[in-house]
């Protein structure tokens, strides 16, 4: 059988299952158990986290692994690290592997951060030159100059964070795994380690990222695999499969109207001179409320990409002094919204006397709608944040 490149991930058919948590036996759960076999109706006390997966992956590929929790994505990082086996499948990965899935993964507390890094290589098979040759940018990354000669029991949060992806992401791994832990770090410290896997990628290595902060999975990977309930449901190119997901969290997040406050929502609108809301075209935003007492309110409108991941605060917001058992319209005109195609969601909120005051209108998704016009083009990879706003350009080259 030829032997595969370095790099390659080959997992088939992959199932994993657990068994429900044992409780003490008490006699009303025997009681109940015995009723639920005479109907036939007994479980089996085992649940499945992963139902027939299939990844495949080429030498320098990145794919970025997203889902809710309980999806079965950190269950199939560890099936692909031997942390764990799965209960049937076949896998095969070529080449050394480099994972940080959680924070202190392969970290002995009672090891210094020297011990650590020269103890991981060898685990990964590499020889004591090899590692001392990494060994200082390892160190350089985790910023742990004067720290790397301590245990690393006393290492906060962020030192273990870093001396763990410095670990994983330096000593050249041919495939490299990397789970929801960058979240504990700054901003500086993801952008840091964005760039790295932007470099690593170059070298033909292979990433798995698994993250819950979808801008980040888009600016590193190209390729995204959606799993449910341990279920594979779509693969393909990142920004389809990110887009698909994100309207189907859209559409399991119903938008909840009149929510408890003092003042209360009794319409909503969006309106557009063509009636279609357009990039760069003008589009108004109108509430009608009213309030059971005398307010001096701040009313604010926001637009979201989803019911979750921000773009802006129309600002400033507008003063209204509220009547009791009056009725009011409040309408906000954008003259040019600067967003791209995609689906969005408005909303709102209001404050007593300013942003800080006391809570009038709890802030929350009032309406969906869809903006018609260009797409948003892809950022350059690493870029830790890419802001869905679209900016008109006029580009002049000539020589110098």
């Amino acid at each position: 059988m030829p032997t595969l490149p370095s790099g390659t991930i080959q997992a088939d058919e992959i199932w994993k299952r657990f068994r429900a948590d044992r409780r003490p036996a008490k006699l009303q759960d025997q009681f109940l158990k015995f009723g639920e076999r005479r109907k036939g109706v007994a479980k089996t006390g085992w649940r499945w986290a992963l139902r027939d997966i299939g990844l495949e992956a080429k030498p320098g590929d990145s794919i970025g692994l997203i889902g809710p929790n309980g999806s079965g994505k950190t269950t199939l990082l560890k099936i692909l690290t031997r942390v764990m086996y799965p209960t049937a499948g076949r896998l095969g990965i070529e080449g050394r592997v480099g994972a940080l899935i959680t924070l202190s993964a392969g970290i002995h507390p009672n090891l210094t951060g020297r011990e650590n890094i020269l103890l991981t290589g060898s685990l990964m098979g590499l020889s004591r030159k090899q590692v001392n040759a990494q060994f200082d940018e390892i160190v350089g990354f985790a910023e742990l100059e004067q720290a790397i000669d301590r245990q690393a029991k006393y290492y906060s949060a962020g030192m273990m964070a870093r001396l763990g992806f410095g670990v994983a992401a330096f000593l050249e791994p041919e495939v490299l795994l990397v789970d929801e832990v960058l979240a504990v770090g700054d901003a500086a410290f993801q952008q840091r380690c964005l760039d790295r896997l932007r470099q690593i990628l170059g070298t033909g290595t292979t990433l798995i990222f698994v993250s819950h902060d979808l801008p980040s999975v888009e600016a590193v990977c190209s390729r995204g695999m959606w799993m449910n309930n341990g279920v594979l449901v779509e693969d393909g190119p990142i920004r389809d499969v990110l887009s698909h997901y994100r309207r189907a969290v859209e559409r399991s997040a119903d938008v909840e109207h009149n929510l408890y406050g003092r003042v209360k929502l009794n319409r909503t609108s969006l309106s557009a001179p063509s009636d279609m809301v357009q990039t760069n075209g003008k589009v108004e935003f109108e509430v009608e409320f009213e309030a059971d007492a005398n307010y001096r309110g701040w009313l604010y409108f926001g637009v979201t990409e989803g019911t979750a991941l921000p773009i802006f605060v129309v600002n400033p917001g507008h003063e209204i002094l509220i009547e009791a058992g009056v009725p009011y319209t409040a309408r906000c005109v954008v003259e040019r919204l600067p967003i791209p195609r995609g689906p969005y969601s408005l909303w709102a909120g209001m404050w007593e006397q300013w942003e800080g005051g006391d809570e009038l209108l709890a802030w929350q998704p009032i309406a969906n709608f869809t903006v018609h016009g260009p797409g948003l083009d892809r950022a350059p990879r690493a870029v830790v944040r890419l802001s869905p706003i679209h900016v008109d350009t006029d580009w002049t080259v000539s020589r110098a």
